[in-house]
């Protein structure tokens, strides 16, 4: 027993070591990236102070006003979409197309002047997101990121494997040992910090996985759902709210990606197409898209995504703090009816603990306190992969990778091989590395003698 127990704990301690060499790089870039979009609200007004502060006017131009200024200075920005001032002391936002790239041009809502272009995919908060998501490689790094949050999972539970006590004193492993000096002492902190903070790198890997391009559009199209009798009086299109997100911009709410995009009216749009030789042209102002909006009592810093085509909408979300202050309205862009207005009351319970986790796990539900209690997760989960690979590198033997030996009889725990499955059907994507990795494993590697120069 005792032999199958010692050949187990090998077994999972290899599976660790795959695990953690693949997921400690990932894990450093997300640790780091997330910190710098964590303090965004404080690092922004630093960095770009001339661009988003102004100083508070009596009277504010309309939006209109606002974007006839913004054409009148810059006359070949494709705007489409525009952010109001969230307070009296900030600048409006518009998004637009420049020269082919995307940019962010702020304006003074009092005098409509403009304080200045910025690259909408090249500036520090936008590059960390872009850098979390997909790795700014689309849809292979939004891949890859997922594999890492899903063996993120496998590294946790064969973590926690390990470490438990085995007869040893709790206190040695919940606290590390000072007296202990250099390998020593760096896999004794690895050890507490994995446990400490297990849970909530569970949490934070969970939260961050809805995200995803595969598995979090998996996971909305069966758990979040809204009652369909809700769009039976729209007219929709073929799109997704979901188009309406990037990697480097968030718009809507996760609760609203996989919900269909509305039309405006077809007798209007077929009568615009026609009188505007197939170009849309919409019938209300943006002045009037912001003040539907004050009346719905959507709260400040909402966007205002500009119709696409002659059957587009306007689009009025704010993907909140308070994810309970979250609001989605679809408004016809003839008539100015809101042809969907979506809030949190209209959620699922799934959706509402989703929409609450990625607040918190972006450190903004609860303001400071969130922020720092964020910023502790990720240090910790920062120090926890920096000494794991700095245990393996002390470790290893000169010129090989140094993978943990395979048990000479492959154990079968029926509780460990039940987490597997588990864990590879809920996250397809792992299941299918999982059973590749185990195939190479016991295939290829096992078999290579112990001294090869490669792995030894």
């Amino acid at each position: 027993m005792r032999k199958k127990t010692f050949d187990f704990y090998n077994l999972a301690w290899r599976w660790h070591f795959y695990a953690g060499l693949f997921v400690a790089p990932f894990m450093i870039l997300l640790s780091l990236t997330g910190i710098i979009y964590l303090f965004k609200p404080q690092l922004d007004p630093l960095m770009y102070s001339d661009l988003l502060q102004v100083k508070p006017g009596e009277v504010r131009l309309s939006a209109d006003e606002q974007l006839m200024h913004l054409h009148h200075q810059s006359p070949k920005l494709q705007v489409s979409q525009y952010l109001p001032a969230p307070a009296a002391d900030r600048s409006a936002q518009f998004v637009a197309q420049l020269d082919g790239r995307e940019v962010n041009a702020f304006v003074d809502p009092y005098s409509g002047k403009l304080l200045g272009v910025q690259d909408a995919k090249s500036n520090l908060q936008a590059v960390a997101r872009a850098l979390h998501g997909e790795l700014m490689i689309g849809i292979a790094g939004d891949r890859l990121i997922e594999l890492a949050a899903g063996w993120g999972i496998v590294l946790v539970v064969s973590g926690l494997y390990l470490w438990w006590p085995r007869g040893r004193s709790l206190r040695v492993l919940v606290w590390p040992n000072w007296s202990r000096r250099g390998r020593a002492l760096w896999r004794e902190l690895h050890v507490v910090l994995g446990f400490w903070g297990s849970l909530l790198m569970l949490f934070m890997l969970l939260t961050g996985m809805t995200w995803t391009g595969f598995w979090g559009k998996s996971f909305a199209d069966v758990w979040n759902r809204f009652p369909a009798a809700m769009w039976n009086e729209v007219p929709k299109s073929d799109l997704e709210a979901r188009t309406l997100n990037e990697a480097h911009r968030q718009t809507i709410p996760w609760a609203m990606e996989n919900t269909p995009m509305p039309m405006s009216g077809g007798a209007h749009a077929e009568h615009m197409r026609q009188g505007s030789g197939g170009m849309a042209m919409p019938q209300i102002s943006l002045q009037q898209v912001v003040d539907i909006a004050e009346r719905a009592g959507v709260t400040p810093g909402y966007a205002i995504a500009l119709p696409k085509g002659a059957e587009g909408v306007f689009t009025v979300s704010v993907f909140a703090d308070d994810s309970r202050n979250d609001a989605t309205l679809h408004i016809d862009q003839y008539t100015g009816k809101v042809l969907a207005d979506v809030r949190w009351k209209d959620y699922g319970l799934v959706a509402k603990g989703v929409e609450s986790g990625v607040m918190l796990h972006e450190g903004k539900m609860f303001g400071l306190f969130n922020q720092l209690l964020m910023l502790a997760v990720c240090l910790m989960i920062l120090l926890s992969a920096a000494s794991g690979l700095w245990i393996w590198w002390k470790r290893r033997p000169r010129g090989r990778l140094g993978v943990p030996p395979m048990p000479d009889a492959l154990p079968v725990w029926k509780g460990g091989v039940a987490i597997m499955i588990i864990l590879g059907v809920a996250f397809p994507l792992v299941g299918a590395s999982l059973l590749l990795v185990w195939a190479l494993d016991w295939a290829v590697l096992s078999r290579i003698k112990p001294r090869s120069p490669a792995l030894g």
